[in-house]
């Protein structure tokens, strides 16, 4: 019987390419997105390549919907062995413009969903002894620069959630990647035609990193990690 990894925020960069290289190693994926339409696609595609994948949509941020979204993955799939949490949400602005409905929407969205999809996967994974629970985080995990409020409450939040899982002695692997660039993607590139592909992340190259950090030991456990281009400084 195969492995279950469920991505949550699967979007055709970053999640999609998480979510292809756990098929590649024969787990069965679950693709979640609010919008069915975002996730078919990818699900369709790791099909196409003769993997496993089901689409499933639905607001993270909600509780009830967060309970029913797991209640079908485990009737569908069964109880996901790995939990990638890539939700997110970022409205620019500073304290002042932003309204406290929009930095609402992007903490639950950013913190959380996360603290609601890991009580849903956290029981049995303790009661197997095992378990991968991985957190795509920013470089406003760090640091809240300004106009950036909404990311990087958001953020901090989801790194201090991973380090009080991470240090809750449950036998389940917690560890946050700190995405310290821009991912590489059509949005992106459009914003910027002339852009350099060597100063975009490859989300091919993060998925191998979320992988690596699945089949680690337990006698040599990383909790975080950052991952950048080569030409971002820091």
């Amino acid at each position: 019987m195969s492995k279950i990894a469920l991505v949550i925020g699967a979007g055709p960069g970053l999640g999609a390419a998480v979510a292809r290289r756990f098929a590649r190693e024969g787990f069965s994926v679950g693709v979640v997105a609010r919008s069915r339409d975002t996730v078919e696609p990818i699900a369709r595609a790791i099909a196409e390549a003769g993997g496993h994948a089901r689409a499933f949509a639905a607001d993270v941020t909600d509780p009830d919907a967060v309970a029913a979204l797991f209640a079908t993955v485990r009737g569908d799939l069964g109880a996901p062995d790995v939990l990638i949490y890539n939700a997110s949400a970022f409205l620019p602005g500073s304290i002042l413009d932003v309204s406290p409905e929009d930095f609402e929407r992007c903490w639950k969205a950013g913190c959380y969903g996360a603290f609601l999809c890991a009580r849903e996967v956290l029981p049995p994974m303790v009661d197997r002894g095992a378990g991968t629970i991985l957190l795509t985080g920013a470089t406003a995990a760090l640091r809240g620069s300004a106009k950036f409020s909404c990311l990087a409450v958001g953020k901090f939040g989801l790194r201090a959630l991973g380090q009080s899982m991470a240090r809750e002695p449950r036998g389940v692997h917690v560890a946050h990647i700190i995405i310290d660039g821009q991912i590489d993607s059509p949005r992106a590139r459009s914003w910027a035609p002339d852009r350099a592909a060597s100063t975009f992340l490859a989300p091919d190259a993060i998925a191998e990193t979320y992988w690596q950090l699945h089949v680690q030991p337990p006698v040599a456990w990383t909790h975080e990690i950052d991952l950048r281009p080569s030409s971002e400084s820091f």
